[in-house]
This record gives C-alpha cells, structure tokens and sequence, in this order.
C-alpha cells in the first residue's frame, strides 16, 4: 500500500531559491539511494507556508529512507531554511 509523508512549514522568502535547489539535491539524493519515492509534491498554500508531500511505493520503503536520513547531508541543510516545520506519515487508502 503507498504511503506518504508530508510536511508543513514556511520559508523566508528571501530564502526560497536556496531552499529549492537543497531540496532539489536531497530528492534526487534519496531517489538514488531508496527507491520507491515515486512523487515530491511542493505546494504554497494560501497564508503562505508550504505543503511538502512525498509518496512512496510502501511503507517499508519510507521507513527505510527515514532510518537512513542521518546519512543524508542535504537533509539538515534543507531544513535549516525552514521554521515551524511539522510532519506526519500516513498510508493512502483511496487515490482516484
């Protein structure tokens, strides 16, 4: 069954292009080195703040790349452009 972890946080405006291109570098870091992370959805919403959405093929696969986090560089320096930040896993039980 696909899961997901999606975060939610604000950036600085004045740090958004930096931000971009680190999470950029880290998606294709943990694309090379877990596989099953078939979508990254980045999303401003309306006040401003962002939704950050990644899907995996399983579960097991998120859990893996979330074990192994420690191991990616780009993972501090992405979010160290972020406040607020909060995050949930969760599993897809219906896509239309």
């Amino acid at each position: 069954m696909p899961a997901v972890r999606s975060h939610r946080y604000s950036v600085a405006e004045a740090d958004r292009e930096e931000f971009l291109a680190r999470r950029s570098s880290l998606i294709a870091t943990v694309r090379k080195t877990h596989p099953g992370l078939t979508v990254a959805l980045l999303v401003q919403l309306d006040d401003g703040t962002y939704s950050d959405v990644w899907r995996w093929e399983t579960a097991d696969q998120l859990g893996a790349a979330l074990a192994a986090i420690p191991i990616f560089p780009e993972a501090p320096l992405t979010m160290a452009l972020t406040k607020d930040a909060t995050a949930q896993n969760g599993q897809i039980i219906d896509e239309r």
